[in-house]
């Protein structure tokens, strides 16, 4: 592409414009809050295992790790020679391919999420720099998966709850829990949600597919 700046609607969209750069980048850098946001991009056809013949470093929200089957796939890229770590932080949805090309994520409205295809160089270096800020600043994934492998067991559980609406003492023994470590549980599930209130953590539930 040679434009400094391409819209594209949606990821059907966005993989038929972008493949043949995820197919030829030597280095691909990647900040998501779960692993729909770049989907489609995903189906690159570049064998799985070329991760070890590239670099390929990614960076999650806590919330992608309360979904087992999305832990697994990530435990999996790493096995393969990704590079993964995950962020409590607010991050840029963005992907980042040989620090030439700039893939931004758009708001998630009504319709195709749009996306932005940048090649500017000095809006490119910003993106990279910011990129590599949120890099250090995050945790390997193996380290916050076994922070988080308990909340994981509980989380379906607890989340019903807070939908029923129950009492947390009724919560509390129904999960064989004491009143202080089921609150405990639930803030620490708020956590990885990224929500301030039980009623937010019930609808980014919800968004991820959890309940």
């Amino acid at each position: 592409m040679d434009g400094v700046s391409t819209v594209v609607r949606g990821e059907e969209e966005l993989f038929a414009r972008t493949a043949h750069l995820f197919e030829s980048a030597a280095e691909v850098a990647c900040a998501a809050a779960d692993l729909s946001t770049f989907a489609a991009s995903h189906r690159s056809r570049q064998p799985t295992g070329d991760y070890r013949t590239k670099r390929v470093r990614k960076i999650y929200r806590p919330a992608v790790l309360l979904d087992r089957a999305a832990a697994g796939h990530l435990g999996e890229l790493v096995r393969l020679g990704a590079e993964v770590r995950i962020s409590a932080d607010e991050i840029n949805e963005t992907i980042i391919l040989d620090r030439r090309v700039v893939i931004l994520a758009g708001d998630r409205t009504a319709g195709p999420r749009g996306y932005s295809v940048l090649t500017g160089e000095e809006t490119v270096q910003g993106v990279v720099s910011l990129f590599e800020a949120a890099w250090r600043g995050a945790t390997e994934l193996a380290v916050y998966d076994a922070s988080v492998a308990e909340i994981r067991t509980l989380a379906p559980r607890i989340l019903d709850m807070l939908a029923s609406g129950c009492k947390d003492e009724t919560a509390a023994r129904s999960l064989g829990l004491g009143l202080r470590t089921y609150r405990r549980r639930v803030a620490e599930l708020m956590t990885a949600l990224g929500a301030t209130s039980r009623f937010q953590a019930g609808v980014r539930a919800g968004e991820l597919g959890l309940l």
